[in-house]
């Protein structure tokens, strides 16, 4: 069965066999992330409780792609747990614990990573044991053999191992990223997630219409001769434009030079980057208040420097503002809470960076020609604090 627009053949011969896939089996995989949580609620559940009962600070952490979730989640997890909640990279844990871990704080870790092996993943468990009046660990993986998810400690800890599909085989993080960020929207809404049935059902019907009718498209704007590419994305959005960017940019290499930002933000300086050369993408949310702020930014696009090219992301039609593409999710009115639709708004940078890599000759699953990245960073020595 073709897959991006590709034979099986094709996909191999070309070094993007694994991305291929991983990318396009996505909406799959978020139903089967939605089935599992729903068996494996009360055992959550319970674990949840007991922490939340104790814990006065969530902290949800991760490295390089992984820490972008916490990103996008860091809203829905202080408005419906009631707790204090702030995303914060293991790298940024690792090097400086005593900004984050309190000795008189009981603190509830939530830990994303797709094999667990990074260094600093275990290591931030380590440090926050060591640091924290108590700490309780949630470990949210794809890799049931991963270090992290054999990492001592004498805290409390539960670990969700999502489906096997979800630990990508190729150095981007594509299944797994999406896979773990639905999976702590369901957990910060886990005494309702009955009533999420039908949004999940709703999340797979835009990942399939992005995938079956905006695919083609994409791979023709990443034929394009762009140098640059500037992913907007405000509140949860802001995790997307994050981890857009930077498939962007792993996927080709470092040739296409990525940056994100949000809306409001741009505005500050950071609007110098754009240029004749450069892809803005515009991922916008379905609040009707976000989007004011939004909708200023897109017009004040006219002042200065015209990029080569735009993109627009929505749920549903954004008037009085045009694109060179638009990629409408919603053909019937439906609206999805802003986190949730968070997990389908990163596939347009995925496929960008995939047909980006294959049009300058890279190969998707292995686009690092030098070694400087790989699918698990290596040589980080983990110091005694």
């Amino acid at each position: 069965m073709p897959s991006l627009g590709f034979n099986v053949e094709s996909l191999k011969k070309l070094g993007a066999f694994y991305t291929g896939n991983e990318i396009a089996n996505q909406p799959s995989l978020w139903l089967k992330v939605y089935q599992q949580l729903c068996n494996e609620k009360e055992s959550i559940q319970h674990f949840l409780l007991k922490a939340l009962s104790e814990a006065n600070k969530i902290i949800l952490t991760g490295a390089g792609t992984s820490a972008y979730i916490g990103l996008s989640l860091q809203g829905t997890f202080n408005r419906r747990l009631d707790v204090h909640t702030e995303a914060v990279a293991t790298t940024d844990l690792v090097s400086h614990p005593s900004d984050y871990f309190f000795r008189h704080e009981t603190l509830l870790l939530i830990s994303f990573a797709r094999s667990g092996n990074s260094p600093e993943s275990s290591a931030a468990v380590s440090l926050a044991d060591k640091l924290c009046g108590k700490c309780y660990h949630l470990i949210i993986t794809c890799d049931a053999e991963g270090q992290l998810a054999h990492t001592r400690s004498l805290s409390p800890k539960f670990i969700v191992v999502l489906p096997p599909e979800s630990n990508d085989q190729s150095l981007a993080m594509t299944g797994s990223y999406s896979g773990m960020l639905l999976a702590g929207f369901l957990i910060a809404g886990l005494r309702e997630i009955d009533r999420f049935r039908k949004p999940v059902e709703i999340l797979y019907q835009y990942g399939s219409r992005i995938i079956n009718t905006y695919s083609t498209r994409l791979r023709e704007v990443a034929a394009l001769p762009f140098k640059r590419a500037v992913f907007l994305g405000s509140g949860p959005f802001f995790g997307t434009a994050t981890e857009s960017q930077l498939k962007l940019q792993e996927l080709t290499d470092g040739n296409i030079i990525c940056k994100n930002d949000s809306y409001l933000g741009l505005r500050h300086g950071p609007k110098a980057v754009v240029d004749e050369n450069t892809l803005v993408v515009f991922i916008f949310s379905n609040n009707a208040y976000v989007q004011k702020y939004e909708r200023d930014l897109v017009l004040s696009m006219d002042k200065g420097k015209k990029p080569q090219y735009t993109l627009g992301i929505f749920e549903s039609p954004m008037e009085g503002l045009k694109f060179d593409l638009e990629i409408q999710l919603s053909e019937n009115g439906n609206h999805l809470e802003e986190e949730l639709l968070t997990v389908c708004d990163v596939l347009p940078g995925q496929l960008l960076g995939f047909y980006k890599s294959i049009a300058l000759g890279l190969k998707p699953d292995t686009p690092s020609m030098s070694g400087a990245i790989s699918r698990v960073v290596e040589d980080v020595k983990i110091y005694d604090y």
